[in-house]
């Protein structure tokens, strides 16, 4: 083949194979996206978003901050199971700093997206409605990035006050139709769960949500009977899948749990 054909012929293929690729890219939020990394994102809030973000004396910002990471083999059109994550109020954490610190590694090894909503910067008040508008500005940019994933599972995950938030908060995703396949706690003295069931009345069958309790046997922060005591409660509301699981360490996250959990709510979260 003469050199004149041969570079006709590969700016052909050129000319086909670099389109394609570029619209098989995925993007959220219009920000490039690959596996295992981790993509910041602006995204808006809605008029009831901002409602959420203003309890409370707080002042909603122009835009949230949605964080995303996606696992290895990531294609947008078939179906995800979705962490969403939650940090305590202690030291102002942000949600976003536990999806990198704790969640990821874990989270993408097991195959699933994990995502977090914020403000730009902690509020002044940290309300669970100022969390709530964040986390369900973060959802709205995935529903809008990836078409169909309003119908992937999601779970929600919290270590210590971030547990308290998940447990307050998931009623609420269960009423805006988020497929909620399981709560993973760890670290969790109060059961803010039942409070956000009967506040919140997402009905009955959010009884059935698979619920994973986390304990250290040397946690001084949230010592182990106060845990037991929220499997208890929970229980006595009417949650029929809590699952309480005990690790050697204190107030930590203990990161095969986490996988565990993962897993357990994959497979349906049957009644330990």
């Amino acid at each position: 083949m003469r050199r004149q054909e041969f570079l006709l012929l590969l700016l052909s293929v050129l000319y086909f194979v670099r389109p394609h690729t570029a619209e098989a890219a995925a993007r959220f939020a219009g920000m490039p996206i690959a596996p295992g990394q981790t993509v910041r994102a602006d995204v808006p809030l809605s008029p009831q978003e901002k409602q959420y973000a203003s309890e409370g004396g707080n002042i909603p910002p122009a835009q949230a901050i949605a964080v995303i990471a996606v696992p290895p083999g990531f294609d947008p059109k078939k179906s995800w199971p979705v962490l969403i994550v939650f940090a305590t109020d202690d030291f102002k954490h942000l949600n976003r700093d536990d999806l990198t610190n704790i969640y990821r590694t874990d989270t993408l090894a097991s195959g699933w997206v994990v995502l977090a909503g914020d403000g730009p910067e902690y509020p002044r008040h940290g309300t669970s409605a100022w969390r709530a508008g964040m986390t369900l500005a973060a959802l709205e940019a995935l529903y809008r990035s990836f078409p169909g994933s309003s119908k992937w599972p999601v779970a929600c995950a919290g270590y210590s006050g971030g547990a308290k938030q998940a447990g307050q908060l998931s009623p609420l995703f269960y009423i805006a139709g988020c497929k909620l396949i399981g709560l993973y706690l760890t670290g969790i003295n109060v059961d803010r769960l039942s409070a956000g069931y009967r506040d919140l009345h997402p009905g009955r069958g959010f009884l059935h949500t698979p619920v994973f309790i986390s304990v250290g046997r040397d946690d001084k922060v949230a010592p182990p009977y106060t845990q037991v005591a929220v499997k208890t409660s929970l229980q006595r509301t009417g949650f029929d899948r809590v699952r309480l699981e005990t690790f050697a360490g204190g107030h930590a996250v203990k990161r095969t749990h986490l996988r565990e959990a993962l897993a357990w709510f994959q497979k349906g979260a049957p009644t330990p």
